[in-house]
């Protein structure tokens, strides 16, 4: 067994039990953590694969925003894990079910060697100055380049719809102006407001007090 495939089985390992305890851990918080570990695991393997930015952009995108953000949210809201565990005996059967159903499905497939070497061969080792960026970037932008574009416009679509139906707020909120603001006039801005001076202020403020002294003696 070479250097190559004891990595290849410590970091799958690694991503098996993490991704184990993404699901049975109590804590949320630790659920997370091991999440973290599932992703920096599954850019290793990638790495092995020769797909560097593949496993560069799981690391800062997935683990440097999605998961620390999660992780953020996870600690300031505070989960009622009671209520969470209140249905979880009763659909417990049905869990079961569909998780003896998958298992079974990808034993069937591991013992059919669908995914064989005789079927699927061992991708080729490439040259030193290969880069799978630029492959990357040339089936992304010459071959796919319209469904590429295509799959861009249905997640802009599907987040705007996703925004508006979330959305609780009132629909009238006010909001910012620019070019309203630009056009006011100094009259506008500057609000002259005729009120009487300090001193009668504090003249009827003496006479009050001299009235509780009178009234007191």
């Amino acid at each position: 067994m070479n250097i190559e495939a004891i990595v290849f089985y410590l970091f799958s390992a690694i991503t098996i039990i993490a991704a184990i305890g993404v699901i049975t851990v109590k804590n949320s918080v630790q659920a997370v953590l091991c999440l973290v570990l599932t992703f920096f695991s599954a850019s290793a393997l990638w790495l092995l694969l020769e797909a560097e930015f593949l496993a560069i952009t799981l690391v800062l995108v997935y683990v440097g925003a999605v998961m620390v953000l999660f992780l953020f949210v996870v600690m300031m809201l505070d989960v009622d894990f009671a209520a969470l565990k209140q249905g979880f005996a009763k659909q417990l059967p049905l869990g079961l079910l569909v998780g003896f159903a998958l298992f079974g499905a990808v034993y069937w497939v591991i013992r059919s060697q669908v995914f064989g070497t005789d079927k699927i061969p061992e991708p080729a080792k490439h040259e030193q100055g290969y880069s799978n960026v630029e492959e990357l970037g040339r089936l992304l932008y010459g071959e796919y380049f319209y469904p590429f574009e295509i799959a861009g416009v249905i997640l802009l679509v599907a987040i705007i719809a996703a925004i508006s139906l979330t959305f609780r707020g009132r629909r009238e909120r006010k909001g910012q102006s620019v070019r309203e603001q630009h056009r006011v006039t100094k009259e506008e801005r500057l609000k002259i407001v005729s009120m009487d001076s300090e001193e009668q202020y504090a003249d009827m403020e003496i006479t009050d007090t001299k009235q509780d002294e009178e009234t007191t003696l």
